[in-house]
């Protein structure tokens, strides 16, 4: 299983970091690969993504979400095995720092090779810094959802 570990600071408050990325169905805004996000219940996700020209479809269940501190998933059946956690740290009432780890099973001999190049943490550290523009063109967020998902 390959492992992606990413850490970005962004100009923002942690509650404000955190409900933006509470909102999946924004995640094609800043994410270069999603497609859609469909957010089927509070603890699920139905995913489409286009990686290297291939397009695949997922669901994403929410293991573990604590206000202002993470959310994690692991996904369920489709096409894409993975799992990951994104964690938010408060530097000061301005900054925040985010920490995405993603622990995925590359299929095929292209998704090998390019895990071995690190072609996928060059595209996790590439969205993180687009969801650092995002947010922080933005000042606020499209919305929020606060509920707590116990593991």
């Amino acid at each position: 299983m390959a492992q992606i570990i990413e850490t970005i600071e962004v100009g923002v408050p942690v509650h404000t970091a955190y409900d933006q990325w509470t909102q999946f169905e924004s995640f094609p805004e800043f994410l270069e690969e999603v497609v859609s996000i469909q957010q089927v219940s509070d603890t699920l996700t139905h995913w489409k993504v286009n990686v290297g020209g291939t397009e695949r479809e997922f669901d994403a269940r929410i293991a573990e979400q604590h206000p202002d501190e993470r959310v994690a998933w692991t996904s369920v059946g489709g096409d894409t095995a993975h799992a990951g956690v994104v964690t938010f740290h408060t530097l000061d009432d301005a900054t925040t720092r985010i920490t995405a780890q993603i622990d995925w099973e590359p299929e095929g001999f292209a998704e090998k090779a390019g895990a071995l190049v690190g072609a996928g943490s060059h595209a996790v550290k590439k969205d993180l810094e687009n969801f650092k523009e995002f947010i922080e063109r933005r000042g606020t967020e499209t919305g929020a959802w606060r509920g707590d998902v116990p593991a």
